[in-house]
């Protein structure tokens, strides 16, 4: 039986205003993603954060069961960082219910060695903190990224929800342009690149810019699947 999800909620007396499920990377807990969870929630989101798929596949089955309760709110946003953003494009394209928009973060395009630990927690995150967290964290699992996996077909084009696509531009582990070579040519996909961004791009220096890049999302995924927009620029 898988562990129950890492679970953050909104603050006593606010209306829930959607939820998001979180599937992790390799070597990655869902304790891994408490820093965003808790920045979601206090958006009034809630969040539920599952392992590592490519490390236990019944996580899948789970991810399906919570984005099918009634019980949490929508609309319901599939997460997905590093292989789990592969196994989360895997959930939508296959037409699991629930699913009304999709994050990808950090969207893997092949294999890479690390060689040591400091250069595996130097591709994953710049944020000292992070970096910190996981070299303490007894739970999770190093060397991962090294690790050849199965990885489901990449089929964007059978997703029929909205795609927040969020990459590092100094990515080591997947580099840019294969990322954005992956995403090519799928009008529901859009793009937001980290300048100076690491692998891990929703624990990275830049993790409050990425939090407000995907409240700005299910803010307009709220109001419509088109993402109308909300604010305009001054000229």
């Amino acid at each position: 039986m898988p562990p129950s999800p890492s679970s953050w909620n909104e603050p006593e007396g606010l209306a829930p205003r959607g939820t998001l499920v979180v599937l992790a990377g390799r070597g990655e807990h869902g304790g891994v993603y408490e820093r965003f969870g808790r920045r979601l929630a206090f958006d009034a989101y809630r969040v539920r954060a599952l392992g590592d798929p490519a490390a236990d596949p019944s996580l899948l089955d789970l991810a399906a069961k919570l984005l099918a309760d009634e019980s949490l709110p929508g609309p319901k946003v599939l997460v997905g960082s590093d292989t789990g953003a592969r196994y989360a494009a895997h959930l939508a394209a296959e037409g699991t219910a629930g699913v009304d928009a999709l994050i990808l973060a950090g969207l893997p395009t092949g294999p890479w060695t690390s060689g040591s630990w400091k250069a595996e927690v130097e591709a994953r995150t710049a944020c000292p903190t992070h970096r910190a967290r996981l070299t303490d964290d007894p739970d999770f699992r190093r060397g991962a990224l090294d690790e050849a996996v199965d990885l489901p077909e990449l089929r964007l084009d059978l997703v029929g929800v909205p795609v927040l696509a969020l990459h590092g531009a100094d990515d080591p582990v997947s580099p840019l342009d294969r990322a954005l070579s992956a995403y090519a040519g799928h009008s529901g996909v859009r793009t937001v690149t980290f300048n100076g961004g690491r692998h891990d791009v929703l624990n990275d220096a830049s993790h409050r810019t990425a939090a407000a890049t995907v409240v700005l999302f299910l803010e307009r995924l709220r109001l419509s699947a088109e993402l109308p927009a909300i604010a305009e620029g001054l000229s």
